[in-house]
């Protein structure tokens, strides 16, 4: 669509982010030292390098036996330590001390808790039979040598990265994170902690959407801030088309200084859509060059927040090869009762907090776009279907976290 023209109805929420994942394709993968691997998405499954656990393991500090031999008074022989395999079989009718973890010694076949034995000088009395295998850990009882670990797609934390450790993988193969150029435009912009003149407002879109984009996994490398000037958008706009994913705010709308979509469709940017059924956010477009994709957000803080979470951050995740690339919605309870918008979407910044089990939600005074410093409370995107009526107080609601 050419910039200035009027769309003759808004694009759903639904169609515009299927719109950005048909052409968010992964990007190539690499290799990853395990220790920088967090928040990560697998490239291909990661399989165990070793069986896991390695060896049969005691499961408990306690006493290797054969279960046949109990009950009955053991001569303990030998201690065996985790790191320090026994030098023997374990024989008939003897025990080996063997803390946890410890690897259990061929001929045993059971581990006796150390607060189920009486201790008499160097042996053992142990009252009452057990079964074979009891507080024996299996070899490969976690894993086989050869297994998935953890799949291709996911998204690598804390227990994933435990896991791989744990089963030999040193280098996970991971998608290459994507890299991102952000542009804010406007004369009336200037740097936090400089001196306002009539008319300038603190410039708060640039810094905040790269600290999302960071958090969300891709590589910001630049934050320009533009004045409406068509020669130093043209500038901006070329160096920012050689990321892999251009996000740009404010400059978008139908103003004589909103320059935006018009430089970048001299640019060689085809424009998919333009202005969507949401609210807050309703003029952002999104249009790709060659690879890469081109996000306009609106120039007020909070709709360029709502854009970035329907639309930005599952391309990021779609780019990345994500399993989870679709915005991921949490159900909640709302504690207040609001009124449909009829035309579009609305998204309204809420408080979350625990009541029993349920989540329950409440909605921040102060609705307007231009509220950024009313958003900081909040921790939540209510959604709030188009439609007629009201939503009334104690309805189940979707929402998405903004922590």
């Amino acid at each position: 669509m050419a910039p200035g023209a009027e769309p003759q109805t808004l694009l759903s929420v639904e169609d515009a982010l299927a719109a950005v994942l048909a052409r968010a394709r992964p990007l190539g993968a690499e290799d990853v030292e395990l220790a920088n691997a967090a928040g990560r998405v697998l490239a291909e499954d990661a399989l165990a390098a070793v069986d896991l656990p390695p060896f049969p393991s005691s499961a408990m500090d306690g006493y290797a036996v054969r279960a046949a031999d109990l009950p009955a008074l053991l001569p303990v022989t030998e201690r065996v330590a985790a790191g320090r395999p026994a030098g023997r079989a374990l024989a008939s009718e003897e025990a080996f001390a063997i803390a946890t973890g410890g690897a259990v010694p061929d001929g045993a076949d059971a581990v006796v808790p150390i607060e189920d034995v009486e201790h008499r000088d160097d042996a053992v009395e142990i009252a009452a039979p057990v079964d074979a295998g009891t507080n024996v850990r299996p070899r490969g009882g976690d894993v086989r040598a050869g297994a998935v670990v953890v799949a291709k797609g996911t998204r690598l934390a804390a227990a994933q990265i435990g896991a791989l450790a744990a089963a030999g993988v040193a280098r996970p193969r991971c998608t290459v994170r994507p890299r991102v150029s952000v542009l804010a435009t406007g004369t009336e912009l200037r740097a936090p902690g400089d001196e306002l003149r009539a008319g300038e407002v603190y410039e708060a879109n640039g810094v905040m959407l790269a600290a999302a984009l960071t958090a969300a996994g891709a590589v910001v490398t630049s934050v320009d801030v533009v004045a409406d000037d068509p020669a130093a958008h043209r500038a901006a706009i070329e160096r920012g088309l050689e990321a892999d994913v251009f996000v740009t705010s404010g400059g978008v709308s139908v103003g004589e200084h909103d320059l935006v979509r018009e430089i970048e469709r001299e640019l060689g940017v085809e424009e998919i859509f333009w202005r969507v059924a949401v609210k807050p956010g309703k003029p952002i477009s999104f249009g790709v060059r060659e690879k890469t994709l081109v996000f306009g957000l609106p120039g007020n803080p909070v709709s360029s927040l709502v854009g970035f979470e329907l639309f930005v951050r599952p391309a990021l995740a779609a780019l990345t090869g994500a399993a989870d690339a679709e915005p991921q919605f949490r159900v909640g309870r709302l504690v207040t009762t609001v009124r449909r918008n009829a035309e579009r979407d609305e998204f309204l910044r809420a408080r979350s907090r625990l009541e029993g089990d349920d989540v329950v939600l409440e909605p921040v005074t102060g609705q307007e776009s231009h509220m950024i410093a009313r958003a900081a409370s909040a921790d939540a995107l209510v959604h709030v279907a188009r439609g007629d009526g009201e939503v009334v107080s104690g309805s189940t609601v979707r929402y998405l976290s903004l922590v």
